[in-house]
């Protein structure tokens, strides 16, 4: 067991010979790789190797979460060198393959499962999400316009950015599905002085939104309701949807496609705002057990190919990777600061959970295969729209 470790430590050192680092076994023994390690890997016990041999980062994640292996030192290098050697295409059990794919067909985003694989991830209190968000509560890849930066004012950045690619004009009507904590279309109501609905699976969310939009005196301009999308009614000069497409199933993109169609008026625009990847790979197992069930990452072809077939006309499409991973790296910092409240309110297997989370999300934004893309579209053609991006950058 240990020589799959040591060849892993030589794959590692090969893809990055400036590299320093440890692994430290369960009985002392060890591998080092330069001096002044970058990160230690402790395996305190039998069990976690045999965790990561046998399920890859399925067993590291695992492993992590229950204390049987400890992280000395930068968790993001260990990640970066993960993804450098493509740890996370290792192989899995047969017996986890199984409990994957049952998983997978049980949390599919029906009507009936969607709320609960929303509730899984959402409704962990908003106490919890006050500790390491912004004050907007916004909870999607922010914008930053310079890296000085805070992430308050790059999530306003991101907003007014969606704005100005919208092209929200007074007094039009926007729909935002999967609105979060409300902040898109508050910063909406008060910026464009649009009307608008958002919806939310998140009873949490939904709550919270609309006491903020009660607080700036905002109700009869805008609502969010507790309802899914496939559910949603009305026609909308505008569409908007922030980081929600991750969570409805490659089965369903058709339907939220006709869905849109439905809510956007002749001409209107639509911006997609999500997760994706460049090209077909298999899902995380760990994050769809642990973070996100029911969740499926698309490739930017898939959802061209599924905005073009339901009559929508792509006319932009911005990728903000490394934008969502200092994103991420202001949450982790933040979390990092009030890990003792987290302790408080959860506890420490939840508490290394989401800690890996957001580092291995950070990660595969900077290194790996994450990207964040902002697909603007048309419902039909619209030959009035700007010929230029100079609207969105004044």
């Amino acid at each position: 067991m240990k020589s799959f470790f040591k060849e892993l430590a030589s794959l590692m050192h090969q893809a990055d010979p400036e590299a320093r680092f440890v692994i430290r076994f369960w009985d002392g023994d060890s591998v080092h790789y330069g001096e002044s390690p970058e990160f230690t890997l402790n395996l305190t016990s039998k069990r976690a190797a045999q965790q990561i041999t046998g399920n890859g980062f399925l067993g590291f994640g695992e492993a992590y979460m229950a204390q049987q292996l400890d992280i000395d030192g930068s968790l993001e290098k260990l990640l970066r060198l993960g993804l450098s050697i493509n740890f996370e295409d290792h192989k899995i059990s047969t017996r986890r393959k199984i409990e994957f794919l049952l998983k997978s067909f049980i949390n599919r985003g029906t009507l009936r499962r969607a709320p609960h694989n929303i509730k899984h991830h959402y409704d962990r209190g908003n106490e919890f999400y006050k500790l390491y968000l912004d004050k907007s509560m916004t909870y999607s890849c922010a914008y930053f316009k310079t890296p000085e930066d805070s992430l308050e004012v790059a999530q306003d950045n991101k907003h007014e950015h969606i704005c100005r690619k919208l092209q929200l004009k007074l007094g039009e009507s926007l729909v935002d599905i999967g609105c979060g904590w409300g902040g898109m279309l508050i910063y909406a109501a008060r910026h464009y002085d649009i009307t608008g609905v958002g919806c939310t699976l998140s009873r949490n969310q939904f709550e919270y939104a609309n006491s903020k939009i009660t607080e700036q005196n905002l109700q009869k301009q805008i609502q969010v309701v507790y309802q899914d999308y496939r559910d949603i009614k009305g026609k909308f000069d505008k569409f908007v949807s922030i980081g929600m497409f991750e969570h409805v199933g490659k089965r369903y993109f058709p339907v939220f496609f006709t869905k849109v169609r439905e809510l956007l008026k002749k001409g209107g625009l639509g911006l997609l705002h999500n997760i994706g990847k460049d090209t077909p790979s298999k899902g995380d197992p760990w994050t769809l057990k642990y973070i996100f069930p029911g969740g499926y990452i698309p490739t930017i072809s898939e959802m061209t190919t599924y905005a073009g077939k339901a009559g929508f006309s792509i006319l932009d499409v911005e990728n903000l990777r490394l934008h969502y991973a200092r994103t991420l790296d202001c949450w982790l910092e933040n979390y990092e600061w009030n890990i003792e409240k987290v302790k408080k309110l959860i506890d420490e297997s939840f508490v290394r959970r989401w800690r890996l989370f957001l580092a291995s999300s950070a990660a595969g934004f900077r290194y790996g295969e994450s990207r964040l893309f902002q697909m603007l579209f048309s419902n039909g053609l619209d030959n009035d729209l700007s010929w230029t991006r100079d609207h969105i950058y004044v």
